[in-house]
C-alpha cells in the first residue's frame, strides 16, 4: 500500500450527497492511526478484542479496519457477539445486540465531521472523538485472528491471490460500486486493491449518468465488478 505515499490511495464519492474526498496512503494511515488509539485508549480494545465493524464501503470504514488492524484486533463484518462495535446510527440496534455491556461507537460518516444526532447516553461518537487521539501509533507485532477467523498471513495471502486473479497492479486507478459486506467481499473489493499497490474509486449510490465523465476524470484504469 505504500507505493505512492502521497499519492490518492481512496477516493470517495457519494452521488446522493455530492460528496468527494480523496486520502492518499499518508493520509489513511494517519486516520487509522487515529482509529486505533480510539480503540485502543478509549474503549479499551486490544490485541485478541473482536470489534464488529458494522459499517458500509466508505472511506471512514476503510480506516476503521486499519485501525482495528494496527493493535491487532479480529475484524467481525457482522453482529456476532464481539467486545466492540463501530456502527452507523442505522444499525444500533444490531451494535447493541453484539456486544451487549461493551463498547458502541457510531459514525455520522458526515463529510464535514459532523456528530450523530440524538446519540443515546453510555454511546461514543466517533468523529467527535477520534479527532483528539494521536496519528501515529506502532502497530502490534503479534496479533492473532484478524478477519472472522484468518491470520495475517491468510489475510494477506488471499488479498494477493485475489489481485492477481482480478490482474490488478500497482498502476491501476479502480472504480468501485461493490460492497464489503463480508469477508470475502472485502478481499476482493478493498483489500485486493491496496494488496496490488494500486488506487481505488469508491462509489456510493452511483448516478449512471456520472459515471463515464467520472472514468475520464478520474482516470481509472479498469472497474470491478458489483
Amino acid at each position: 500500500m505504500n507505493r505512492d505515499p502521497v499519492g490518492p490511495r481512496i477516493t470517495y464519492y457519494d452521488d446522493a450527497t455530492g460528496e468527494r474526498i480523496e486520502l492518499s496512503t499518508v493520509t489513511l494511515a494517519n486516520w487509522a492511526a487515529k482509529t486505533a488509539n480510539l480503540l485502543r485508549d478509549e474503549l479499551g480494545a486490544g490485541p485478541g478484542s473482536r470489534i464488529a465493524v458494522l459499517l458500509p464501503a466508505h472511506w471512514q470504514t476503510a480506516a476503521v479496519l486499519l485501525g482495528a488492524w494496527y493493535i491487532g484486533a479480529e475484524v467481525l463484518l457482522a453482529a456476532d457477539e464481539a467486545d466492540v462495535a463501530l456502527c452507523t446510527a442505522d444499525r444500533i440496534d444490531d451494535a447493541d445486540a453484539a456486544v451487549g455491556a461493551g463498547e458502541i461507537a457510531v459514525l455520522s460518516l458526515d463529510p464535514f465531521g459532523e456528530p450523530v444526532a440524538d446519540l443515546p447516553v453510555g454511546m461514543t461518537d466517533y468523529a467527535s472523538s477520534v479527532r483528539v487521539h494521536g496519528d501515529q501509533i506502532v502497530p502490534e507485532r503479534s496479533p492473532g485472528p484478524v478477519l472472522e477467523g484468518r491470520s495475517v498471513s491468510d489475510l494477506l495471502d488471499a488479498a494477493s491471490e485475489s489481485a492477481a486473479a482480478q490482474g490488478l497492479t500497482g498502476d491501476d486507478r479502480v472504480l468501485s460500486t461493490a460492497a464489503w459486506d463480508t469477508a470475502d467481499d472485502l478481499i476482493a473489493n478493498l483489500l485486493a486493491v491496496f494488496a496490488a499497490g494500486a488506487s481505488l474509486v469508491q462509489v456510493a449510490n452511483p448516478d449512471d449518468a456520472s459515471m463515464a465523465r467520472r472514468r475520464e476524470v478520474e482516470k481509472v484504469t479498469r472497474p470491478l465488478k458489483d
